[in-house]
Parts: C-alpha cells; structure tokens; sequence
C-alpha cells in the first residue's frame, strides 16, 4: 500500500498506477451534490478563502452516522471534477464509474479518481478532526475540511485509463 498526505505533488501523482493501492492522511474537503457546485461558482467569482491546491475531495456528506462516498457520475459531482482539477484538485474519491471526458479532464489535470469502500464505520474511524468551512446552510452536505489518517482507496482513473 502507497502513503499519501495532502497536499500532494504533481511528481507524487505521476508515480502512481492505476490499481494501486493506497492511504490517504491529511487534509481533505467534502462536497456532493449541494456543494460542488457552489465551490465552483466561489472560485469562479474569486472568493474562495480556503486553499485547495494539491488537495482531496471526498464525494460524500458529513452527519452523525459518518461518512461514506456517493456516486460521483451523478450530473451536479461529476461535471465540477474537471473544473475542481484544473483549479488544483488532485484526488477525487468517491464510487462508480466515470465518463469519458472526465477521464480525459483528469489526465490532462494531472489529477486521480480513487474509490473507496463504502463502509462508514471503517471511513468515519480515519477522521481526527472536522470543521464545516462553506455552505454550513446544506447541512450534512455542506462542505467540510477533514484530518484524516489512513483513509483507504484505489486508483481507478489515473493518466486516460480506467479500471
């Protein structure tokens, strides 16, 4: 299993593989449906006051019961990936299966898809800390920077490939 810690390096994601296996420790951000969108428009309008540069975003909502990733080909998380890649996203985790152009967007972006099991229990155990840092209107599907340790995953597009 590779180690990887946020912020990751452009030299760090070109020595992956599409199937390894890795974990992921420190920063990440959360975003769905709700907020994805919306980090977009921030950073299209300049606003964005929180550094996302070599990050990790986690397609998932933040309660109670923990976290777990939903499926990112869902229209409102899989059209903000190419876009979030340019802008300094390098992994994006979450489930299913990616279309074709996304695929193109990450290797052009230098950027990754790793999936993740969709195990709360397991995922919610990795996060040392969490803090709500836009669109805390959403709730649970507000955007949230986590600590995280060892949080499990596969590459599944890397470079124009896919699992």
């Amino acid at each position: 299993m590779k180690r990887i810690t946020t912020p990751i390096s452009d030299e760090e994601i070109s020595s992956l593989k599409l199937g390894d296996q890795i974990s992921i420790s420190g920063v990440m951000f959360t975003g769905r449906d709700a907020a994805l969108p919306q980090l977009v428009k921030l950073i299209n309008e300049g606003k964005l006051d929180f550094d996302i540069e070599g990050t990790a975003i986690m397609h998932t909502a933040v309660s109670d019961a923990g976290i777990a990733p939903t499926t990112s080909n869902k229209e409102e998380i899989e059209s903000t990936i190419p876009f979030l890649s340019e802008n300094g996203v390098k992994i994006h985790i979450g489930k299913g299966m990616l279309h074709d152009e996304t695929v193109e967007a990450l290797k052009e972006n230098n950027s990754i898809f790793v999936i993740t099991p969709p195990v709360a229990a397991l995922l919610t155990s990795k996060v040392l800390e969490k803090e709500c840092v836009a669109f805390e209107s959403e709730g649970m599907e507000a955007m949230y920077r986590l600590k995280v340790e060892n949080i499990p995953g596969i590459v599944a597009v890397i470079g124009g490939k896919s699992i």
